[in-house]
């Protein structure tokens, strides 16, 4: 019996031993930093199109994403840094698709970015991201339908969308006198969604409006004078046009050279965009209205100063738009996983919703309801001005994302829930 009790008594000192040991160490894990004891790179997956005229707004993005890495990666997100890999889409959505998948099987990327074409950025976020479960940022396509419509968990909008140009231009042109309209622009996703919203938008204040004509292209279709000129023969009151990156020189060129701007009021979203109205020098259109959600020389802050600077510095111009969004999507990413303190999804998106940042142009929400960045609209006109020697926008009025933005309301009855 002395013999069991001390064998007993010997068995509990070494459990006893091994329970204070198995304490210290879970204490010593419970105490060190989440990041250190999960310390590893997150690695982003970006699909761009990097060939023919839309690469210049991609290459923007990319270039105001990695501006921002450099700062991230000082400091470093959960021990480790921000990584990417990028692929080029040819602004084609089957090729979209095939790159992402190839993204998120065979590179496992964390999360997804991009793209300009709105028809590929809202396959990608069915087909890829919502069905595998892997969050991906739409930085420059705009259709409203993609936190909208066809809006889930796993997808979010850091460029502004369609709904939030179009009731920028809805008020604006609301306000004036203007009864019969004519809508033109490029036949694809983005033209249709930028028009809808716009229209609607328009109607919605002020019923009395009357649309008496639409024209529609094909994306980059080079001579647009004769849609111009049909238009014109119409006589409207005021003009909409839905167009964008592969058209919007065109349809600016053709605005010169037919007068149209002397003649017709005229509403085009990003139509004071200083990557389309730079390389027309002078040969601009004055007097041409148009909404952007950033302009790199408005608002006149120092912490905009300082982004704009830094920018040139390291790029060799101004940023654009898309640049803008790239720096803001790396901010909201880096900061959604420290406050998670782990590279698990669901943290990371949950941390994500309603979380804001500081930008270049002030604070901003990534709004929990839809997934949608509140980003201010600039609404103002072109003029040619003498100290950038290009057309830039003027008389510039700001409406709030909250204004801009439809409400949740309207975003859940969208999705029809």
């Amino acid at each position: 019996m002395g013999i069991r009790r001390m064998t007993g008594t010997r068995c509990l000192n070494s459990w006893g031993a091994f329970a204070l040991m198995a304490g210290v160490l879970a204490v010593s894990l419970l105490a060190m930093p989440l990041q250190d004891a999960e310390a590893r790179d997150i690695k982003v997956g970006i699909i761009d199109c990097y060939s023919g005229p839309p690469a210049v707004y991609a290459e923007d993005a990319l270039n105001g994403f990695k501006l921002a890495l450099e700062e991230i990666n000082e400091e470093g997100v959960l021990g480790g840094k921000i990584t990417w890999t990028n692929r080029d889409t040819k602004f084609k959505v089957d090729i979209a698709l095939n790159m992402a998948k190839e993204l998120v099987m065979r590179e496992e990327v964390d999360l997804l970015v991009g793209t300009i074409n709105s028809g590929a950025a809202m396959a990608v976020s069915t087909a890829v991201a919502e069905k595998n479960k892997v969050p991906f940022f739409v930085w420059i396509a705009k259709s409203e339908r993609i936190t909208g419509e066809k809006g889930h968990r796993y997808v979010f909008q850091t460029g502004e969308n369609s709904a939030m140009a179009g009731k920028a231009g809805g008020v604006a042109l609301s306000r004036k006198p203007y009864v019969k309209y004519w809508i033109a622009g490029d036949d694809y996703e983005y033209g249709h969604s930028i028009a809808d919203a716009a229209w609607r938008n328009l109607k919605a204040r002020k019923p009395e409006v009357e649309m008496i004509g639409k024209s529609w292209w094909k994306p980059g279709e080079p001579d647009l004078a004769p849609y111009i000129t049909s238009i014109m023969s119409a006589k409207p009151d005021a003009v909409i046009f839905a167009t964008g990156g592969r058209s919007m020189t065109n349809v600016l060129k053709a605005i010169k050279t037919t007068g149209m701007a002397e003649k017709f009021p005229i509403w085009i979203h990003t139509g004071t965009d200083h990557a389309v109205l730079k390389p027309l020098g002078e040969q601009a259109p004055e007097g041409v209205m148009g909404t952007m959600d950033y302009h790199f020389y408005y608002p006149e802050t120092p912490e905009h100063q300082a982004f704009v600077d830094k920018f040139r510095e390291t790029y060799g111009g101004p940023p654009g738009f898309p640049a803008f969004h790239g720096y803001i999507t790396a901010h909201f990413i880096a900061k959604a996983y420290r406050k998670a303190g782990s590279a698990d999804t669901e943290k990371f998106i949950d941390a994500l919703e309603g979380m804001t940042i500081e930008s270049p142009v002030g604070r901003l929400e990534m709004r929990a309801c839809d997934h949608q960045v509140k980003l201010p609209m600039y609404l103002g006109v072109t003029k040619i001005s003498e100290e950038y020697g290009v057309a830039v926008s003027t008389d510039i009025q700001t409406l709030t994302g909250d204004e801009v933005l439809p409400t949740c309301e309207e975003i859940q009855e969208a999705r029809g829930n």
